[in-house]
Parts: C-alpha cells; sequence; structure tokens
C-alpha cells in the first residue's frame, strides 16, 4: 500500500498541519532552538500536538514560557509534552552547559531542529567575539549540535533552518568578523545562512554510516521578530523589486507566508519526507530545492540554492575553520 504522505504534493502554502495531518509522533523526542517567537513556537507546537515530547531552548525563559502557553495546552491535550532549556547561542559557555545539561539527562533524540537565528543586526559581537550573525546563527549552533550528537538516535536527523538570504554571500573564512571587510548587513547573514546549509552537508556526511541525515531548509517570506533589525523602508524596497521582476514575468505579486506556513517545511523534512531524499540537501517550499548558478539573477523569492552552499569541500572547510574558532574539535 504507498505512503499516502507521499503521495500528496506539498508546496509553499502548506501549513504545518497539513503536512502532518495523520502523522502520529508519540514516543519521538525533538529538540527545537529558538522557542521564544514565530517559527519555534509553532514548530514546537505542531509538533508535541502530535504527540511528541519536545524540548524547546531559549535564551530568555520568561518571555519563552509566555510565548508557549499554547504549545503546553496543545501538547497535554494530544498526548505529548514540552519543556524548556536555557540556551544563549551568543554565548558558547551557556551553549556548552546546554550541551552538559543535556548530556547529563541522557535522554536520546529522534530530531534536533537548529531553528534560533538573527537577520540583518547592526555590526556587533558575541561574548565570545564572533561577528553577532556568524557566531549566534552558525558558531552556537556548531557547538551544542555537535555536542550533543551522541544522544541523536540512529535513523534520526538535523534540520538547519538556513534561508534565501544565503544567495547574498557565500562564507568567508579568511574573514569570519569583518576584521578586513567592510560590513554589510545582510552580506554577513547571507554568510550566515551559508554556513548553516554547509554544516549540514558535512554533518550528514559524518553521520550517515549511523543513519542519521541532516538537511537544511529555507521557511519562505514571513513576518517574524526575525527582521526587527531592518529598516521596515528597506524591507518595502525589496518588496517592491520582487514584485516588478515578478510583473515582467507574468507572475502574481509576493505574498508573505503565514507562521504556520513557514514552519511546515522544517516539520516535513524533519518527521515526513524520507530522509534519503533530503539528507545533505537544501529544501523549500516542502520539497528539495534545486541547484541555481551562482551567477543568477535572482529574487529572494525564486526557489533554488546556490552551488556554493552545497560543495563538499566548501562544508569541510568551514568545519575546520569553525573547529579552530570555539577551540574544539568534534
Amino acid at each position: 500500500m504507498t505512503n499516502i504522505l507521499e503521495a500528496l504534493p506539498f508546496g509553499a502554502t502548506s501549513t504545518t498541519d497539513d503536512v502532518l495531518s495523520g502523522v502520529n509522533l508519540k514516543g519521538k523526542r525533538i529538540l527545537v532552538t529558538g522557542v521564544s517567537a514565530g517559527l519555534g513556537v509553532e514548530t514546537a507546537r505542531s509538533l508535541s500536538a502530535h504527540g511528541a515530547q519536545v524540548v524547546g531552548a531559549a535564551r530568555d525563559l520568561n518571555k519563552a514560557n509566555a510565548a508557549t502557553e499554547q504549545v503546553r495546552k496543545d501538547a497535554a491535550a494530544n498526548g505529548g509534552s514540552f519543556e524548556l532549556v536555557e540556551l544563549d547561542l551568543a554565548n558558547l559557555k551557556s551553549v556548552r552547559a546546554c550541551a552538559d545539561a543535556l548530556l547529563t539527562k541522557g535522554e536520546p533524540l529522534d530530531v534536533v531542529i537548529a531553528n534560533a537565528g538573527v537577520m540583518a543586526t547592526p555590526l556587533g559581537h558575541t561574548v565570545d567575539g564572533f561577528e553577532t550573525q556568524f557566531g549566534t546563527n552558525h558558531l552556537g549552533h556548531f557547538v551544542l549540535v555537535n555536542r550533543i550528537a551522541p544522544l541523536i538516535r540512529a535513523g534520526g536527523r538535523l534540520i538547519n533552518l538556513s534561508s534565501s538570504g544565503h544567495r547574498y554571500s557565500n562564507v568567508d573564512l579568511e574573514d569570519p568578523n569583518f576584521e578586513h571587510t567592510p560590513y554589510e548587513p545582510f552580506v554577513a547573514y547571507g554568510r550566515s545562512k551559508t554556513a548553516n546549509i554547509l554544516f549540514a552537508v558535512e554533518f550528514d556526511r559524518r553521520h550517515r554510516s549511523r543513519g542519521i541525515r541532516a538537511a537544511a531548509v529555507h521557511p519562505g517570506g514571513i513576518q517574524t521578530e526575525l527582521s526587527r533589525y531592518v529598516d521596515p523602508g528597506r524591507l518595502e524596497k525589496i518588496v517592491e523589486q520582487i514584485n516588478q521582476q515578478l510583473a515582467a514575468e507574468g507572475k502574481a505579486p509576493f505574498q508573505l507566508k503565514t507562521i504556520p506556513q513557514g514552519a511546515a517545511t522544517s516539520v516535513w523534512a524533519g518527521v515526513v519526507a524520507s530522509a534519503d531524499e533530503i539528507g545533505g540537501r537544501y529544501c523549500e517550499n516542502c520539497h528539495v530545492g534545486k541547484m541555481v548558478p551562482d551567477d543568477a539573477t535572482i529574487t529572494a523569492v525564486s526557489e533554488g540554492v546556490r552551488g556554493y552552499a552545497l560543495d563538499p569541500k566548501n562544508a569541510e572547510a568551514l568545519w575546520k575553520k569553525s573547529e579552530e574558532l570555539v577551540g574544539e574539535s568534534f
């Protein structure tokens, strides 16, 4: 009998409830970072509402507690569970303490969804001196995930949240902290989002012999707290340019996704799609993204992933550089 889920063509407008329809996650334990707002909250809610035991990580536990009230209600009503752990990705001491606490508890994980992140921040640095976006979005998750990797069950998955913003820039391993390059918020964001994809590529290569697979996902354009550092005028300009290009192609204007539509790809890649389909890949709109040329002029909403973000040599070089930066090898 064919799996009914495989017959369903999910897409850009699919929600978390659509992709999880008929799915029972009882007995699955899933870690989701960034559960104090937006996509993280909805990802945690939808998974625990289908019976999963969800561990939510957040920097501000008071904020996360308030934001996840519905998560707890939906979990309780459907045989799932939800608990919070403290994690500040911009502080490696906090990252290591979080990982140590999870390791001490020793409860296995089926899926890790590295969802937390910041976007287009002014030039700043993490506690450890890394450029804010690269340090938070990539290095914090790099240390957390590698430290808790022994907890991931055979057949488990790592899902890294990336973005079509990876197209703004490849990683710069010579100057990761913008010490010699003029700082541009979206270039820094692009580097960090490319790093999220490359980390998934190399993690997948290193762990697939244990049946553990990793993928990166682009949630789509969504209005969340992520854009809090971006001048609204700049966002309007970006959308205007996108719409001009779409109109020239005879397509309908750009529409922001709802949060349940944005979280759908994370959930799809984490628990619905087949592991071989998504392993080492970049996913968007609930399917695996296609490679596009590095020099193609593409709007922020067109689909596709740049070759440099999936390049195995680039992924390996980033891994080595990341180990060097955090002073820890995995």
